[in-house]
């Protein structure tokens, strides 16, 4: 448990290289992606925290009331504890570039904190949910973003990431959308499009 109060698992890379905070979906844990993300970025350091939020024993990044409903106030209270955190290792460590990777409920924290505080340097939001219209307006421009998605994704309609990317674009980043025809796992397709988004770093 860090003072921030997120389990973690954590590889320190060389300094003046990028950080990669990679985070799970509901139920995953700080081991989901972690390995994952050490083969991306071999010379990154690699920051992956557990949630700290448990629904029936899932851990969660944050609160919700029901599928798609999020409690609000909870979201803030997360996005700006995951803010602070990444903040903080990213500066403890030197990193050249702040990178995220989430995967549904890690994508949907991470796009939170991408809209409200925009210090990711380029996210990969893999089958986000943003089912509100965001507030926050100011510039993204210089963000990196790559959504990827299921076109029939049950718990993250076709129709709701599109406007979240829409959003992201007309807020200044440059986003790409990648689809595959199934639903809510993660396709083959997908782990290319961030290979390629990522390898750049």
């Amino acid at each position: 448990m860090t003072e921030t109060g997120y389990v973690h698992r954590l590889r320190a890379g060389a300094p003046d290289k990028p950080i990669l905070l990679v985070l799970h979906g509901t139920g995953g844990d700080e081991n989901q992606f972690f390995d994952f993300g050490r083969r991306l970025l071999p010379e990154a350091t690699i920051l992956s925290p557990r949630g700290d939020v448990s629904e029936y024993g899932a851990a969660r990044f944050f609160r919700r009331t029901g599928e798609g409903v999020y409690d609000m106030s909870d979201l803030s209270r997360a996005t700006e504890k995951m803010a602070a955190y990444v903040k903080a290792f990213a500066d403890e460590y030197r990193a050249s570039h702040i990178l995220g990777l989430g995967f549904s409920n890690g994508a949907n924290i991470l796009a939170n904190v991408l809209i409200e505080k925009g210090i990711f340097d380029a996210a990969v939001l893999m089958h986000p949910l943003i089912p509100f219209q965001p507030q926050a307006r100011s510039t993204l421009t210089g963000r990196k973003v790559l959504v990827t998605a299921g076109q029939r994704d049950p718990i993250a309609p076709a129709a709701v990431t599109q406007a979240l990317s829409a959003h992201l674009e007309g807020r200044g980043a440059e986003v790409r959308t990648v689809w595959h025809a199934g639903g809510h796992e993660i396709a083959p397709s997908e782990i290319n499009a961030v290979s390629g988004f990522l390898g750049g770093y």
